[in-house]
């Protein structure tokens, strides 16, 4: 319990910490190719995978849910996310992907409000790139209101709308209903990803422990899902 306290609190604070403080374990990201299994060997739960003691609910009826759990403070997010864009766009129509922003502290609340206000205004697509970049790259911490909106009306957000937005209703009740999921789903580091609501899988989770293990185990439970939901 404790090193999950400790965990939070480096993440709160924006440091670039450690994989084994984000998320639980070491993580060379983008050094592994591939997937180190055996030839034909099959993801094993436990070990690439695992499995919630409690499923949870999905908001995409008829579809294969894929929840992307991640803060704009994390590096590992940050350097997982183009993989995730690429991966994401190939998808079928069967599967709905989503991203659910974390904060495990109220401080950094304001980055989860910032993520929801930017798809109300449809500019996610066009932003949230720049978003961890601004973070990581320009060691702006984006957590003070005004810093957030000098930043918005810096790449052609009018600054009131997009004030009134950050603080509309509609944003406060989706932060908070994401803080719901991810604690539905037991989240305590990231990036993780969430699939139908039942198993969770993350580059420090697969036994690769990388970017590419992680896509090849998604891959799968998607299709594993697909295939079960087929035989019904």
């Amino acid at each position: 319990m404790q090193r999950r306290l400790d965990r939070r609190s480096f993440i709160a604070l924006g440091a670039a910490a450690p994989f084994g403080i984000l998320a639980g374990a070491p993580l060379a990201l983008g050094i592994a190719p591939a997937p180190a299994w055996a030839q034909g060997e099959a993801p094993k739960e436990g070990a690439d995978f695992t499995r919630l003691a409690t499923p949870v609910a999905s908001d995409s009826p008829g579809k294969i849910e894929v929840l992307e759990f991640f803060q704009y403070s994390c590096p590992h997010c940050f350097h997982f996310a183009p993989d995730l864009e690429t991966w994401r766009k190939r998808l079928p129509a069967d599967v709905a992907y989503k991203r659910i922003p974390v904060a495990f502290a109220p401080q950094t609340l304001p980055h989860a409000k910032l993520y929801y206000a930017l798809e109300t205004l449809n500019k996610l697509e066009d932003l949230h790139m720049k978003v961890f970049t601004a973070f990581h790259v320009d060691k702006r911490r984006l957590l003070d209101p005004k810093d957030i909106a000098d930043f918005m009306a810096a790449n052609g957000i009018d600054r009131e709308k997009w004030n009134a937005t950050f603080d509309s209703f509609t944003v406060n009740t989706r932060a908070t209903r994401a803080q719901q999921v991810w604690q539905n789903y037991k989240i305590d580091g990231t990036p993780m990803i969430g699939i139908d609501g039942r198993f969770l899988t993350g580059p420090s989770v697969v036994r690769a422990q990388s970017k590419a293990g992680a896509l090849v185990v998604m891959d799968w439970l998607v299709e594993r899902v697909r295939a079960e939901r087929g035989k019904k």
